[in-house]
């Protein structure tokens, strides 16, 4: 993927709005484990930075997918790791199988105010029983006239505190499986009241993430017209495979600066933090251990552009966006954990920022879709596990 100057732009356009609009609040939107949403949305949408993969048609800027990732890119400039995330479900989770298939009324019902920022967007797929298991989700919508009548539950939904609407994964027809299951857009709120049928169950409490809201919500007989679904019905499950494409892709472009970021506060520490007479930077272990941890960050670079120019290209890149996304989970993992050692006792105050990605980067490895799915995804694509009959 080349950076070309409109790339470089569009990053800088963003960084200069982190520093001026989110990251002086980070700490206090932490503490509140909420921020506002429709406040920063709105703003980011000013700029036309909410839809630059998505038709002029719609408001967007009807740009390739790789300004998408350079945006994703620039989003790790944030201070957190939540309020990223709740951008990339609104740019990248919620809208492009909306954008890719919903109906023009539904585009300019639902996507046109998303890109905007004149509307939170929420993706409603995982269940209490369901998560990366999407086949065994078990909400569903019964015909009754021209609507459909939604009963069930989504849980780790980020942005449901807020959201005015969700792109929902619910089972449309009998059976199970592949085949029965629908993507509907279902309104939650207007202004700013949940609508009848939907309860907002709980406030989860997560070990990071904390600036981003995540519920547990409940549907009951929620009214929702026919018109609303995205496209065909039972094809929900394809497309929701395919919108992962997009927030696998996200997700290990938006790991790529705060990773370089995590190692380079480190360098920083080491060089200034005396020990025994000398910098810890002197000791050749840490020289090393930086070193290591560099270099895996740019090879994660270096897969996730590659699999980003061949998206471009109109290839189909499940098993590279499962690789990097997998990649990524594991980094977010390692680099935080490794710096976090030489920061010695700093390193365990919650106000050290890499404290912070340790908490926050665990959930690139579960979120979206674990580890472990993203190796059984690449062990069919190589031919050495079995597909499902």
């Amino acid at each position: 993927m080349n950076l070309t100057h409109e790339h470089l732009e569009i990053q800088k356009t963003l960084k200069r709005f982190i520093d001026a609009e989110i990251n002086p609040h980070v700490d206090e939107w932490e503490a509140a484990e909420i921020f506002p949403a429709h406040e920063v949305f709105k703003k980011l949408g000013n700029l036309g930075l909410l839809g630059l993969t998505k038709p002029e048609a719609y408001g967007g800027a009807g740009l390739d997918y790789s300004y998408g990732m350079a945006m994703a890119e620039a989003l790790g400039h944030i201070d957190c790791g939540g309020v990223p995330m709740a951008i990339g479900v609104q740019t990248d989770m919620c809208t492009p199988a909306l954008a890719r298939f919903g109906s023009e009324a539904l585009k300019h019902e639902f996507l046109v105010p998303a890109i905007a920022g004149d509307t939170v967007g929420c993706i409603g797929v995982s269940e209490p029983g369901a998560g990366s298991d999407v086949a065994s989700i078990k909400s569903h919508a019964r015909k009754d006239g021209d609507d459909y009548v939604i009963t069930g539950q989504k849980m780790w939904i980020t942005n449901s505190l807020q959201a005015d609407w969700m792109c929902m994964l619910v089972n449309t027809g009998e059976g199970g499986g592949h085949k029965n299951k629908s993507l509907v857009v279902v309104p939650m709120r207007e202004n700013g009241k949940l609508l009848p049928g939907i309860t907002v169950a709980q406030k989860i409490r997560k070990i990071g993430m904390h600036a981003s809201d995540t519920g547990l919500i409940y549907f009951d007989e929620v009214r929702v017209p026919q018109r609303y679904r995205i496209g065909a019905e039972g094809q929900g499950f394809i497309y929701q495979m395919q919108q992962f494409q997009e927030e696998r892709l996200w997700c290990a472009a938006s790991c790529l600066q705060s990773l370089s970021n995590c190692v380079e506060w480190t360098v920083d520490w080491a060089q200034q933090r005396k020990l025994f007479g000398a910098a810890l930077a002197d000791q050749q272990w840490v020289q090393f251990k930086l070193a290591e941890m560099k270099t895996e960050v740019e090879s994660l670079r270096a897969l996730t552009y590659r699999a980003c120019d061949l998206y471009v290209q109109g290839q189909d890149v499940t098993e590279l966006a499962s690789m990097a996304k997998l990649k990524a989970g594991r980094l977010n993992r390692l680099v935080p954990d490794t710096c976090l050692q030489f920061w010695g006792g700093m390193g365990y105050t919650l106000e050290n920022k890499v404290a912070r990605m340790f908490r926050d980067g665990r959930l690139a490895s579960i979120g979206g879709g674990a580890d472990e799915v993203m190796m059984g995804i690449i062990a069919k694509i190589m031919g050495i596990a079995k597909r499902p009959q």
